[in-house]
């Protein structure tokens, strides 16, 4: 009688956790660069909205820095061991992070690159991401027409991410440069060009404090700078406190990628000429939602017709419009901002 009644409990008990794991419904991991750039606080947000909309449970995971590899590739060791349906990963290193999300692959889990394209890109299952390329071709198209005839003798710095040169990082750049009417040598590496217009590039951590650094090294180098592309609005916002401690504030161009509501105020302020503004909330909340079709019908999302990704949107935030570079105005970039 008293193996019947511990059977009996053990039943009860295994049944009661049955019924917890089905009312939390299936699991899918947010795995983010770091969790205090308003770009990833918006994307755990559209990622927490969705899941919970769609009675799913949100995992969020974040590296303590941008670049940090390591706690990133134990994020997904975790999810593989949860039995999580699918990860949404926005790596800091592109290719290093390739064998850790195979392995989660393998264990049948969807794996989609938000914002950041592996290396290579159909490593992950699908990418839900701005168009990068198309980010930095709208504002170097932009200023070049800004500056007009002087963009023939410009001095143009390029502040980046970091030495290990991710996809988002390269694109940005690259698609910048392009833009500008530089000529690219190899599309896939930032720094090769030689275009005499070109006085160098330094890394930023995506950050205030490297932006602010990677000005002052290369300011060091040529003094003259007079136009500058940051890989995003924090960045930017340290450059031109590198410039505005020598007095330089106002006569530099200066150039990003983002779209938070603090760039698009600095857009306002004349600190950032122009910006490309991205959509991280509906980047997370798509990517939730592909998991949630991929668990219940164990179908895949579709790239946007003619790309390798599916598309998110981008769009060139300016109160200073050029003609034959299509953009939208800071009043409007404010109403679609984040952060």
């Amino acid at each position: 009688m008293k193996n019947l009644l511990k059977l009996t409990a053990s039943a009860a008990v295994l049944s009661m956790a049955a019924v917890s794991a089905q009312a939390a419904g299936e699991t899918v991991c947010l795995i983010t660069k770091t969790d205090t750039n308003p770009f990833f606080v918006k994307m755990k947000e559209g990622a927490t909205a969705k899941a919970e909309e769609l009675g799913m449970t949100l995992k969020a995971f974040a590296g303590k820095v941008d670049g940090d590899h390591e706690t990133q590739v134990q994020a997904i060791e975790t999810c593989i061991l949860d039995g999580a349906k699918g990860i949404l990963l926005t790596a800091s290193d592109t290719s290093s992070i390739v064998p850790a999300v195979q392995q989660a692959r393998d264990a049948g889990i969807l794996v989609i690159a938000l914002d950041t394209p592996l290396s290579p890109i159909d490593s992950a299952d699908a990418t839900f991401a701005t168009d990068n390329y198309k980010a930095g071709l709208l504002i170097g198209q932009w200023a070049k027409a800004k500056m007009g005839d002087a963009a023939a003798d410009a001095r143009i710095a390029t502040l980046d991410l970091n030495v290990s040169q991710p996809t988002v990082d390269v694109l940005r750049n690259q698609g910048f440069l392009d833009g500008f009417g530089v000529d690219l040598a190899d599309p896939n590496v930032i720094g090769d060009e030689t275009d005499e217009r070109l006085v160098g590039s330094d890394v930023t951590d995506g950050n205030e404090e490297g932006g602010r650094r990677a000005m002052e090294n290369l300011l060091a180098k040529d003094p003259t700078i007079n136009v500058v592309h940051t890989i995003n609005e924090p960045a930017a916002a340290g450059a031109y406190e590198a410039l505005k401690s020598i007095g330089r504030e106002n006569d530099v161009l200066i150039v990003s990628v983002d779209g938070g509501c603090p760039g698009v105020q600095n857009v306002e302020a004349g600190v950032i000429g122009a910006t490309s503004q991205q959509y991280p909330l509906l980047m997370a909340s798509l990517g939730v939602e592909a998991v949630k079709k991929w668990a219940d019908e164990g179908v895949k999302p579709e790239n946007t017709p003619g790309k390798d990704f599916y598309d998110t949107g981008v769009a060139l935030v300016t109160d200073q419009p050029v003609d034959g570079v299509e953009s939208i105005s800071v009043a409007e970039g404010m109403d679609r901002c984040w952060g």
